[in-house]
């Protein structure tokens, strides 16, 4: 198991380094994002599927976890990629472009570090998912599998509900409020920590004790989004660009959880 996370990490080092080298090539950062998406995923599928024996045969749930795996690594990386070619760099990066000025290249390379490390608990969630030893399929896989299926067409809906409205030019000032978007800020957000709550669900095993590391995913995607690089660096730009009425929205609207709007 040491020897798979070991792989893993070393994945996520030489992605994120790809990562570094690409942006600078084409001067657009927001890659990074598709970039660790993608590496993210690999890491997780090598681990899903990496032999641990001669003459493996992989069983139902690895097989699964891999291919979940692989379903969102490539839907998330493709939505990401989509928005990087087509809008200008984004706001974070672009935001750090300018406050470190020429020591940027220098400071996001080490930055991009940090962020392979905190993909490292992240993969290793989906390797434990599929080495959980319990054969056959159980209850809790198919909990892991519900939860993960709903996030992922959730997710989706949110990310086209946005894009549909972001399109018009009539709402180029306003603020999404419709759908989904009417329940949660960020039901995109929301959305993807569920995704990170069906990992736990296939490597639960009482008789093993490594499963309760994979609970550090979700817990880790929770603190990420709602307050580190995901929430807080958003609103601020959005309370920068629709003032009031991104105000209003905050009040009327869950921060992350969907709950029926406020009146």
């Amino acid at each position: 198991m040491i020897r798979l996370f070991l792989i893993q990490a070393a994945a996520l080092v030489l992605v994120m380094s790809l990562a570094w080298w690409w942006q600078r090539r084409c001067g657009n950062a927001g890659w990074v994002d598709v970039f660790w998406t993608f590496g993210t995923g690999l890491a997780g599928i090598l681990g899903a599927l990496w032999p641990v024996a001669d003459h493996v045969v992989y069983g139902p749930r690895q097989f699964c976890v891999a291919v979940l795996a692989a379903i969102w690594a490539g839907r998330l990386g493709w939505h990401l990629q989509a928005r990087v070619r087509t809008r200008p760099e984004d706001a974070r990066y672009a935001g750090f472009r300018k406050e470190w000025g020429d020591a940027f290249q220098g400071r996001l390379f080490w930055l991009l570090m940090v962020q392979a490390a905190a993909a490292l608990p992240l993969a290793a969630a989906i390797l434990l998912a599929a080495r959980n030893p319990a054969m056959g399929v159980h209850l809790m896989d198919l909990l892991g599998l519900f939860l993960f299926v709903i996030a992922v067409l959730g997710e989706s809906a949110a990310d086209r509900q946005l894009a549909r409205f972001s399109a018009d030019p009539a709402n180029r000032s306003r603020v999404c409020d419709e759908g989904l978007w009417a329940w949660s800020r960020h039901p995109n957000y929301f959305f993807e920590f569920l995704i990170w709550c069906a990992w736990p669900c296939f490597a639960f095993n009482s008789g093993w004790h490594f499963w309760w590391i994979s609970l550090v995913a979700p817990a880790l995607m929770y603190w990420l989004l709602v307050h580190i690089s995901g929430i807080p660096p958003l609103e601020k730009v959005m309370l920068a660009s629709r003032g009031d009425a991104y105000r209003a929205y905050q009040h009327r609207t869950s921060r992350f959880f969907p709950l029926p709007p406020r009146t």
